[in-house]
């Protein structure tokens, strides 16, 4: 008796355990496919560190499509998985800014939104009698933590996909936006990056738009190197954008040894020197090559910026006057071939899903000597209608070739963008010191494993004013006003410099694929009763079937 009571017992103590340890542990098992309801590592330790609660304002709401009540319930579902592991509450709340007793309420809700920087989005639709209306959506999230707060656009929206695709790479890219947000009000360690002088970089003024850009996650100095072998140690990243005259000796040493000691550095150097006064004023510069003094430091790392020109029959559009001489000038768009749109690679987190870059006069780039211990990543390409001009030249604006000549447009995927990763070697090795520096150190020849980027074009991160002196305003960069569009330029930007910064794997979401499981539409519309009837009726069928079985069931059986 006693046995039995105690065994008892036992089994109630292990359900009791078990009881709370369901309260501390967390136990979830994601048995899709894709992992779409997986949480990263990184994601999970920046939510524990949370010392106050997160409160989220969802304004994806209201009379949504399919597809954007798809985007909306997968971001609640992944708000609340993230809850799960968040070592506060997180508060998921819903406003749909259309929601208003009167036109004018509704506008003043818009046009608030707007002032926050969320821009709305229209979505087209037929209504049952085919008629087209118009809904605005504002695909955003707010989110406020500790008295600080971030926006986060939830809609990738990237031209030359269909809707559905946009839709599927928005909820892909769902986790890594919201973490972004929450790293930026959570994270109280601010790292530095600076943009590098002294040599005819774009100044402050023509990177504005990408220091603005950079300003959310770093902060960002400028300055020249001196004679401090170890000025640049405190800085995460180091940017060089654009520069124009030749690198010194002392200038090179810092930075390569910058690096051996694990630095990142974006380099966007122009391989080409143009007479840009004079192009813009009679249409006409020679070109030659921009000698920079690193020819020798990057054979080192492994790359080479090639002193060409690109021509690509994608590229921008221009105005182009096209009356005969003594008529009122009459404009229309035509194809600058020296502004390639590039072509991101598809492969690399960083290039991942985002639009052409604008770019202007690029050169070439590649891979050179046999570096073992590097990886070399192909990230922006022109397209597969190139023309590579090579220097020494003249360039004349109104001599314009045929985007219809291949035997001109013979070249394909020319890469001007290029991620190296892993250990350099130095270029001071087996050399001297130069003497004019201070807080030197025995020259290490090899580096730890690190990363750098080469790009073969500054106009990438050169953004363009508007306007003239105080009156002026800056342009996004690669924003385009005569087309009217918004290219991929800050989204590059942006991730080159946090995948160099990136130890924690950060970036590796936006890798993340979920395949998009699409219902073919012409399949649908010739089943469509037929598979109406067997949703519908095959279930009552099956209910009817159930009844009658039991009732003869229960007969039989009371019967005996």
């Amino acid at each position: 008796m006693i046995k039995k009571y105690y065994e008892q017992f036992i089994v109630l103590l292990i359900i009791l355990i078990l009881l709370v340890l369901s309260f501390s542990v967390i136990f979830r098992i994601d048995l899709s496919s894709d992992k779409r309801y997986s949480i990263s590592e990184p994601t999970k330790s920046l939510l524990k560190s949370a010392r106050h609660d997160v409160n989220i304002e969802i304004y994806l709401d209201g009379d949504l499509n399919p597809g954007f009540q798809r985007l909306k319930i997968s971001t609640r579902d992944l708000l609340k998985e993230m809850s799960v592991y968040a070592a506060r509450k997180i508060h998921i709340g819903f406003n749909n800014p259309s929601k208003a007793s009167s036109e004018t309420e509704r506008m003043t809700a818009y046009e608030l939104l707007e002032r926050q920087g969320m821009s709305p989005t229209a979505i087209y639709e037929r209504d049952k009698e085919g008629k087209a209306i118009q809904k605005i959506i504002f695909p955003w999230i707010k989110i406020s933590y500790g008295g600080k707060s971030v926006i986060v656009n939830l809609l990738k929206n990237i031209r030359g996909n269909s809707g559905e695709e946009n839709l599927n790479i928005s909820i892909e890219n769902l986790e890594y936006e919201i973490a972004d947000g929450l790293r930026r009000v959570i994270s109280n360690e601010v790292s530095r990056i600076a943009f590098l002088e002294g040599h005819g970089e774009l100044n402050e003024a023509q990177t504005y738009s990408a220091s603005k850009l950079l300003s959310r996650y770093f902060q960002i100095d400028r300055g020249v190197l001196a004679n401090d072998a170890k000025v640049l140690d405190a800085y995460k990243a180091v940017i060089v954008a654009g520069p124009t005259t030749a690198f010194s000796e002392s200038d090179k040493y810092i930075l390569d040894q910058y690096i051996m000691r694990g630095g990142r550095v974006l380099w966007l150097l122009d391989g080409v020197r143009m007479a840009s006064e004079e192009l813009s004023v009679t249409g006409v510069s020679p070109a030659i090559e921009l000698n920079l003094n690193l020819s020798d430091m990057f054979f080192k790392y492994g790359v080479r910026i090639v002193p060409v020109l690109l021509q690509d029959v994608q590229s921008v559009q221009v105005p182009l006057n096209i009356a005969p001489a003594g008529e009122q000038p009459q404009f229309e768009p035509a194809p600058f071939f020296y502004a390639p749109l590039l072509l991101a690679s598809y492969q690399h987190p960083i290039t991942r899903n985002i639009p052409e870059l604008k770019s202007a006069f690029a050169s070439a780039i590649e891979t050179v000597g046999e570096n073992s211990g590097l990886i070399h990543e192909l990230l922006l390409a022109t397209s597969d209608n190139t023309h590579i001009i090579n220097v020494p030249t003249t360039i004349d604006m109104s001599e314009s070739p045929d985007a219809k000549d291949k035997n001109y447009f013979n070249a394909a995927y020319v890469p001007v963008a290029m991620l190296s990763e892993g250990e350099f070697s130095s270029n001071f090795a087996n050399r001297m010191t130069p003497p004019e520096l201070k807080n030197t150190e025995r020259i290490i020849p090899k580096s730890v494993n690190t990363r750098q980027i080469f790009v073969a074009d500054a106009d990438i991160i050169r953004n363009e004013t508007n306007g003239i002196a105080s009156d002026s305003t800056t342009l996004p960069v690669g924003f385009d006003r005569y087309m009217n569009r918004q290219f991929g330029n800050p989204d590059f930007i942006r991730n080159a410099v946090l995948y160099l910064t990136d130890d924690e794997g950060w970036l590796d979401l936006r890798a993340r694929t979920l395949r998009l499981r699409l219902l073919n539409k012409n399949i649908v519309n010739e089943q469509l009763l037929f598979w109406q009837i067997i949703n519908t009726v095959v279930p009552v069928f099956f209910v009817l079937l159930a009844g009658l079985l039991y009732q003869r069931f229960r007969k039989k059986r009371y019967t005996k």
